[in-house]
């Protein structure tokens, strides 16, 4: 069963990233705060949840939210600052977004920077703990795949409608062949070693 909060303050948000593995697109963020009374029978982490099943939370999480906020860093962002201070940024970017501002934060994993003056909490594995976080993990996934399945439509040959830029045999087989798109991390190492020896 996830907890609702786990601090004292009425709005307590959650947040969380997807997409921080990828050799393309961006990393997502979200930040969600619940009303107290909110329970969800299905949320759960999203890694945890059929793409059916998070497609079907988001409209709820959404309805139901007091706030919440997505927001993605891109792929020139990422290799200018590295992938942990991307996914922090799209933290705080979606916190930005959120109206009536959070008093009290809970970031899923052990890094973040704060936000403000905001107290925050880092919670490994929160997403499967805190229902806030789920309800984060669950709208940054879903935002971060709608955005990987538009770019698909420009570069197919990848095939990030299935794999959303994630580093999968078939991936790595179609950058070996067609070389990286302006949706690639150029600071992340797209090929294993053994593969750059033949090229």
């Amino acid at each position: 069963m996830l907890l609702t909060n786990l601090s004292e303050f009425l709005l307590e948000c959650g947040t969380d990233e997807a997409g921080r593995g990828c050799l393309a697109g961006p990393v997502t963020a979200a930040a969600v705060i619940l009303s107290s009374d909110f329970n969800n029978s299905v949320l759960n982490d999203s890694k945890q949840l059929s793409e059916t099943k998070r497609d079907l939370l988001k409209p709820i999480i959404e309805a139901d939210a007091v706030a919440f906020g997505v927001a993605h860093v891109y792929q020139e962002e990422i290799d200018t600052i590295n992938i942990l201070n991307a996914s922090i940024l799209a933290m705080h970017k979606s916190i930005e977004k959120l109206s009536p501002k959070p008093e009290f934060i809970i970031v899923d994993g052990n890094k973040f920077k704060p936000f403000l003056d905001v107290p925050f909490e880092t919670i490994i594995k929160g997403d499967s703990k805190y229902l806030s976080i789920a309800a984060a993990s669950v709208l940054a996934k879903t935002y971060r795949d709608a955005y990987m399945n538009r770019i698909h439509e420009e570069y197919p040959m990848y095939n990030w409608k299935q794999n959303k830029g994630y580093p999968t045999k078939e991936h790595r087989e179609a950058i070996k062949k067609y070389g990286i798109t302006k949706y690639h991390r150029k600071s992340f190492r797209l090929l294993p070693e053994q593969l750059k020896l033949n090229i």
